[in-house]
């Protein structure tokens, strides 16, 4: 077959279908982009673990500078394209583009900017994980090997990340970065949820945490865990459709917990595969 013949259908495709990721008003966040964000600030919460680069006293500064600079530099620019998206998809007309692309920018670059003020208490909180981490599995055997193999902690400080620029407002970015890490780790956390401190999650390939979940202080799960909706009906997207997990929870493999009104209470217990849609009084230990 004509090779031109074949590159005109694809384009005809990009025309008639969609799918290019077109300059202007409708460009999207670049993926790639995105990630190679959300690496920058994984070092910067762990310098010295992520990366194949000599960090010491004398080259610190510099090296967290330069990637600060570059953060906020490419955060910005995304954060920026994904608001003008929604602007586009959301506006019946898009008259005085350049007002809206101004303002986009201005709020863009302030998130980007936030993301950094808030690195010290993000960090803190990504460290009472690690403890939960290491103190939790006796299979640890120091801090430095949960930072560098832990999946689950991989997950965790993504989605610490993540939703710190879903409370922002930050359309698509946050959903990119998660996915990212779903990709990686086979754990799937929205970063719509809400989870507290000193969060554990034990070799974590299948957990599902959905986008209203809500999760206390000092929770355990396991591999397999689902916290879930009883429905997926489009109508119910601003309904809270996922379980809540109160304090020192415990939640074993492959447990299916649904429901925005199921309440798991303090220092519960809930056995390996089990299917929980109603609440569970504070104290219970649930066995299939």
């Amino acid at each position: 077959m004509d090779m031109n013949k074949l590159i005109e259908n694809v384009l005809e495709s990009y025309a008639t279908i969609g799918g290019i990721n077109s300059a202007g008003i409708n460009s999207f966040p670049n993926r790639e982009n995105v990630v190679a964000v959300l690496k920058d600030l994984q070092c910067l919460i762990f310098p010295g673990y992520t990366t194949a680069e000599e960090i010491d006293e004398f080259n610190l500064r510099y090296i967290t500078g330069q990637r600060i600079n570059r953060i906020v530099s490419v955060l910005t620019k995304e954060i920026q394209k994904a608001l003008m998206y929604e602007v586009s998809v959301h506006s019946e007309n898009n008259q005085n583009g350049e007002i809206k692309n101004s303002h986009c920018f201005q709020l863009a670059e302030k998130t980007a900017l936030a993301v950094i003020e808030a690195m010290p208490e993000l960090r803190k909180t990504i460290f009472l994980d690690v403890q939960a981490l290491f103190e939790g599995d006796p299979a640890a055997k120091s801090d430095e090997e949960v930072i560098v193999s832990y999946p689950g902690l991989e997950a965790i400080v993504t989605y610490r990340i993540s939703h710190f620029l879903f409370t922002c407002g930050v359309p698509v970015i946050p959903r990119i970065m998660t996915e990212y890490s779903h990709s990686k780790t086979g754990i799937d956390i929205h970063p719509g949820a809400t989870i507290g401190e000193k969060f554990f999650i034990d070799h974590g390939t299948g957990v599902v945490i959905g986008e209203t979940t809500v999760i206390g202080k000092n929770v355990k799960i396991y591999q397999g865990v689902t916290l879930g909706a009883l429905s997926v009906k489009k109508n119910l997207q601003n309904k809270k459709r996922h379980p809540t997990i109160e304090d020192n929870v415990t939640i074993y493999a492959n447990a299916t917990i649904l429901g925005g009104d199921t309440v798991i209470g303090n220092g519960a217990v809930i056995g390996g595969n089990t299917w929980i849609t109603k609440s569970v009084p504070a104290g219970t230990v649930v066995n299939q």
